[in-house]
Formats: C-alpha cells, structure tokens, sequence
C-alpha cells in the first residue's frame, strides 16, 4: 500500500475523532500525478454539496504540462465516493459545532486511489504547546538514555 500524500499538519491542528476511507474520481492525467507523488493535501478540506462529498483546495498538478488542457484546474473541487449511509452520518457530525472534514492521507489500496477524511475537532494553542513540550522531553530522555 503506497503513501501518496500525506497532511501532517493535520493531525497537529486537529484532535481526530473518526476516519473515514472514501475513494477519489480523477482524471487520467491526475491519476499519473498522484502516483509519481505530486499531490498535495496541506490547507485541504472536505465538504458536503448537494449530499455529495467533496475534496476542496487539494493541488494535483498536471502530469505533462506541455500536455495540458487549457481548462485544467490544480485545485478544483474533486468528489469523495463514500456510502449515502456514511454521508448521511457525516451531515449529523458536521453540524455539531466545531467539527469539520479534513483529509489526512492519500493513498493506493487494490490498485484503486483512496483519501482517508478525517472528522476532526480544531485543537486550542495551549494543547498544541502541551504536544511539542512532551514531544521535547520525550527526546530528551530519548538522547540521555542513548548516552548511557
């Protein structure tokens, strides 16, 4: 199973509630741009449009520019395919106050493309110093054991 794209920053800003595997409809050419590993997740999101999920602000450039589309868009909106029965559940999550979709990774499973969306709860900054202050002395101790 092949890495593509990953929003590390993600899982700084956001407290993960939920994952959710969704597959991904793409172009040809942005299927040969995300395997060569030149997608992007970072600042995307996802949302609902007319009970449908939808990838928003992802950049996938074009594979051959000399071979583009006039009307190509990096970062158009791109549909999720995930279960009514999942949207559904979502709708009931994303309403609730703070909440918000955001994809956490890309990748290949069954030599199909999957993004794995994540339900998410924004995280305060003094959570975001308590992270990198245990992160610190976790390689702190780390460093002296290694010493020893």
């Amino acid at each position: 199973m092949a890495n593509y794209a990953e929003n590390r920053k993600a899982r700084f800003n956001y407290e993960i509630l939920e994952t959710i595997e969704a597959g991904i409809v793409l172009s040809g050419q942005e299927v040969k741009s995300v395997r060569a590993g030149r997608a992007s997740l970072e600042g995307s999101f996802a949302s609902i449009r007319g009970g449908e999920l939808f990838l928003l602000s992802s950049s996938i450039p074009p594979y051959q520019a000399s071979n583009l589309k006039k009307e190509y868009d990096p970062l158009r909106a791109r549909k999720l395919l995930v279960s009514k029965k999942e949207i559904a559940k979502l709708v009931g999550m994303e309403k609730t106050r703070g909440l918000t979709l955001v994809p956490l990774s890309m990748y290949n499973r069954k030599n199909r493309i999957k993004v794995e969306v994540a339900i998410a709860r924004g995280k305060k900054t003094h959570d975001k110093r308590e992270v990198t202050k245990k992160r610190e002395t976790d390689r702190e101790i780390r460093r002296t054991l290694k010493d020893k």
